[in-house]
């Protein structure tokens, strides 16, 4: 069999059979004492002595085949709404690219479940298009408010001392990196903008909940225990999140299942009551393609319910999801090429299913591509065979050089292949982050990407 058909069969076979992954036990993290609980009151609204909610939201891809994670994001958005945050105080950055694509056979219509309620209607648009940045991202978190006069609403996360802040991310992911349309954020970046929200008294608690391939990288190992943060994570440090729902009509994926498991909990769950530590403990079970991870001070979520990062008013529980066969999830990073067969499989003429060979064919051959310009900057920064084997043979399990890593990322973005363009290219990115561990020189590295990186084809976009 020569190595092109092999490559074919092994993509397919992922995209139709992804199996069940290993459970984990949740990892044992080392914390301070439980914090003092802070003033009772009204925490949606706030007072002097009470906290304020305050959210963002924030889907970080585009185009039709990544209608989930904005799906993801219109359904959060209604949950926090619907429990009395209001929407001045929440913040939405999506592309909104989807709702009205020439692809979506119910214009203006957006869903996050088979037949479920339409999400998108009433959804704030703070900031979409280009104007979804890691740059803007950062600034709205940490509140400057200068760097976003003129763009999108001009809305930061204005939060103080007593406030509670909840993030929601969503979109792909790879070691050390979150996905943004045309960019890409760094684990440097996030955590040393939450580190900088803490010492400038920006927040009494804040909870972050991320949906990306190997999120658990963001946070194992770099963030602190004792800055009042807990964050979850779709995944671990080297595994896929998953996507599920797909939708015939639609032709893509509804959503995700890290994040239809928490946010269908809090549609039927009296969140007034539930601790996040409940939660957490629920969507790990219910998410069985991947393992649901916490980090942080975990004894926020021991000691904290649910609605006061989400909302505190009582809201009319939604115990009615339609209920759905369980079907097998799809990894992130397969969900284009899985669209595509499923298309082909299910194609009726003898053109159309000509026309759909020939995008998989040429999705195929431009992940080879991707592939082989990786090759050889691997073969030019390594030192030894031995070595090369080590840069490829398996994921960091913790970052330690995060300035290195930053440096490598943004490097591979411009000279080679944009991960936010390019996202098939996020599935070589901690060959990245083991170059950095490994000891290489980030200034060597980056001179073999621009020599080795002319021949990439950085116009053609590779999912």
């Amino acid at each position: 069999m020569n190595a092109r058909l092999t490559f074919v069969c092994l993509t397919l076979a992922l995209c139709l059979g992804a199996g069940t992954a290993r459970r984990k036990t949740t990892p044992k993290a080392t914390t301070r004492p439980p914090p003092t609980t802070p003033a009772q009151g009204n925490a949606t609204t706030g007072s002097p002595q009470t906290p304020k909610l305050w959210a963002l939201l924030v889907a970080g891809s585009n185009t039709y085949d990544n209608y989930r994670h904005q799906a993801d994001v219109c359904h959060a958005y209604q949950i926090l709404h619907a429990h009395g945050i209001p929407d001045e105080n929440i913040i939405v950055m999506m592309y909104d690219d989807i709702a009205n694509s020439r692809q979506n056979p119910t214009k203006g219509i957006i869903i996050n479940h088979p037949n479920g309620n339409d999400v998108y209607k009433g959804v704030l648009k703070d900031y979409t298009g280009d104007d979804v940045t890691p740059d803007n991202f950062i600034n709205i978190l940490t509140g400057n408010k200068e760097a976003m006069k003129n763009i999108g609403s001009g809305k930061v996360i204005e939060s103080g001392p007593n406030d509670h802040v909840f993030v929601n991310f969503v979109d792909h992911g790879a070691t050390g990196i979150l996905g943004f349309p045309n960019d890409d954020l760094t684990v440097k970046q996030l955590n040393d903008a939450l580190k900088k929200m803490h010492t400038e008294n920006r927040y009494n608690k804040l909870v972050l909940y991320v949906e990306a391939c190997e999120s658990g990288s963001m946070f194992k190992k770099v963030l602190p225990d004792d800055i009042n943060i807990f964050a979850t994570t779709a995944s671990d440090y080297d595994e896929s999140s998953y996507a599920c729902y797909y939708d015939s009509k639609r032709r893509t994926y509804l959503g995700d299942w890290y994040s239809v498991n928490w946010m269908e909990d809090s549609d039927k769950e009296d969140i007034e009551k539930e601790k996040l530590q409940d939660q957490y403990q629920i969507v790990q079970k219910a998410t069985t393609t991947s393992h649901v991870m916490e980090y942080g001070d975990l004894t926020i979520g021991n000691s904290m319910v649910v609605g006061e990062f989400q909302g505190e008013q009582e809201a009319p529980i939604n115990a009615t999801v339609p209920a759905v066969a369980f079907e097998r999830g799809v990894p992130s990073l397969e969900v284009p090429l899985d669209i595509l067969y499923r298309q082909f499989f299910t194609a009726t003429s003898v053109q159309e299913k000509q026309l759909l060979r020939a995008q998989i064919d040429n999705m195929i051959e431009k992940r080879a591509h991707l592939a082989s310009i990786v090759n050889k900057l691997v073969a030019r920064v390594a030192t030894s065979h031995e070595h090369e084997q080590r840069l490829v043979s398996a994921k960091p399990e913790q970052l330690t050089q995060l300035e290195c890593h930053h440096t490598l990322v943004k490097a591979f973005s411009r000279n080679c292949f944009n991960f936010g363009k390019h996202t098939y290219a996020l599935k070589y990115a901690y060959i990245l982050a083991n170059m950095c561990e490994q000891g290489a020189d980030a200034e060597n590295v980056v001179a073999a990407m621009q020599e080795v990186c002319k021949d990439a084809k950085n116009s053609d976009r590779i999912n």
